[in-house]
């Protein structure tokens, strides 16, 4: 038995893996997001990939994948340090609630 990567599963898992990391790491910055538009942006993403990968080939999926990496970095190391929040812990959390315009009673 090979593997093979000849497949639009690759794509799947690819941007499963993606978004199962991003989750564990930085779910903390979506807790008061809609799941349902949590959902949405996983499916829309995957529906991207797989898209660009059928029209145009992996290489182009895969680099435009790579290239969304930078606005989440510069939101994180930049944006959000100059706003007083910490880009990784997203501390204190009553600015970070201020930015997002989530209701901060729901800090309690």
């Amino acid at each position: 038995m090979t593997w093979a990567t000849d497949s639009y599963w690759f794509e799947i898992a690819v941007v499963s893996i993606i978004y199962a990391v991003g989750n564990i790491t930085f779910g903390h910055f979506e807790e008061h997001t809609p799941k349902i538009r949590r959902l949405a942006k996983y499916v829309l993403t995957m529906a991207i990939i797989v898209g660009l990968s059928a029209y145009f080939g992996r290489m182009v999926a895969m680099t435009i994948l790579g290239l969304l990496f930078i606005p989440a970095i510069y939101i994180h190391a930049v944006i959000l340090p100059k706003k007083g929040v910490n880009g990784w812990t997203g501390e204190p959390k009553e600015k970070y609630y201020e930015i997002r315009g989530w209701d901060k009673s729901k800090l309690k």
